[in-house]
């Protein structure tokens, strides 16, 4: 099943009835324009529906509607559907034509400026600045395969939307974790596939790979394991290999003497998306640079306190958390290229994980990361690690 079908197969059955929706509402919408109130969306019974949207009906085509009209409709649907699921209405938007598509694209802001994923690109790009992007993780130990939720609401036992599931297998020595946009199909020769975490034998070095290059000029890893066999793609201008994007280490402690895990991320962040999110909203600016590189974030884990009348190791998750693991954990920067200086804020958390349940965990991210890379990177806190606690 290609990437685009994967998608698209699963709104098809409420894409009918949200164009509708769509048209119904706006089936007499007036341009904002004072200049323009004369326009007006007006059908016959029997005229429009689903075949115009797509050009081939008998009616007026969806398509060729007036811009001034088109941008309006699409920015009253994105400003009315704040979460989801009201929010699946700006995606049926863009499934309509290639032209509702682009317009889709330029009105809809991304992560970092909205704070909101609407996109399966939105979860390569960096979260907001101000505040974090709360998610759920849920494990299901009986086939290693763990889901990534949108939390929509506070309450820990909701679901949330689904974003991306990852699986673990054995590879010899070795362990990976194969993330995936679909939550059936999760394999590398699948179309959905995005990434994977590759750890070495102790399961204390981990390496994070993209199915598509962090920055122009990327090479993929020549490194015959990180290669995708039995490829469904049909495009060739989808990159065969998988891109290092990043690495996490955790420090031994044999001894146990250090207190709980201690770890180190490297990773590439996408400088593009955040320098293009930056750029004020104008219609001459309709393309992304595609020159700008990416730049390199090292993140610690902020080391806990020790809590003389508890007899623990102790960090403040501001209710996130609710369970005592070793898993838990709060990275902040010791140097981010993407602020001034290169330097980064020690104090300010970027990524946050911890547990609330018996398979539930939570997780919380922010610029400069993505939802990508923080959920590749509390994967590598599943697991037992000897040398490390």
């Amino acid at each position: 099943m290609s990437l685009r079908r994967a998608f698209l197969s699963r709104r098809i059955t409420n894409r009918s009835s949200s164009l509708s929706k769509l048209s119904r509402d706006f089936k007499t919408l007036e341009i904002a324009d004072p200049e323009q109130q004369h326009l007006r969306v007006n059908r016959r019974d029997g005229e429009g529906g689903d075949d115009d949207a797509f050009g081939g009906g008998d009616g007026v085509s969806w398509s060729s509607m007036l811009p001034e009209l088109l941008g309006e409709i699409i920015r009253r649907v994105e400003a009315k559907g704040e979460q989801w699921p009201d929010r699946k209405n700006v995606v049926a938007c863009g499934c309509v034509c290639k032209r509702w598509r682009e317009v889709t694209r330029e009105i809809v802001a991304p992560p970092l400026r909205s704070g909101k994923i609407t996109f399966p690109s939105c979860l390569k790009q960096p979260g907001p600045r101000d505040s974090p992007v709360q998610c759920i993780i849920r494990r299901s130990k009986r086939n290693a395969t763990f889901y990534l939720y949108l939390a929509l609401k506070p309450a820990f036992t909701e679901k949330g939307k689904f974003l991306l599931a990852a699986r673990r297998c054995r590879h010899g020595a070795h362990t990976e974790y194969i993330i995936s946009l679909d939550a059936d199909d999760i394999s590398q020769g699948s179309n959905a596939y995005v990434g994977k975490l590759s750890s070495d034998f102790l399961g204390t070095n981990f390496t994070i790979y993209d199915s598509l290059p962090p920055h122009t000029g990327a090479k993929p890893s020549s490194s015959r394991a990180s290669r995708r066999f039995a490829s469904k793609q049909i495009s060739p201008q989808v990159p065969a290999g998988n891109f290092e994007v990043g690495q996490v280490s955790y420090k031994f402690n044999l001894l146990k003497s250090r207190g709980p895990r201690r770890m180190i991320s490297s990773l590439k962040c996408p400088l593009s998306d955040e320098t293009w999110a930056d750029q004020p909203k104008d219609d001459s600016v309709t393309k992304k640079p595609e020159s700008v590189g990416a730049g390199s974030t090292l993140l610690r884990n902020k080391a806990p306190r020790w809590h003389e009348h508890l007899q623990c190791w102790c960090l403040n998750f501001h209710g996130r958390v609710t369970v005592a693991s070793v898993k838990n954990f709060q990275l902040v920067a010791t140097m981010d290229q993407s602020q001034p200086g290169g330097k980064g804020d020690e104090e300010t958390v970027l990524l946050q994980f911890g547990k609330v349940g018996n398979d539930i965990f939570t997780m919380d991210y922010r610029q400069p990361l993505s939802a990508f890379q923080a959920f590749a990177i509390c994967l590598t806190s599943f697991g037992t690690k000897l040398a490390c606690e």
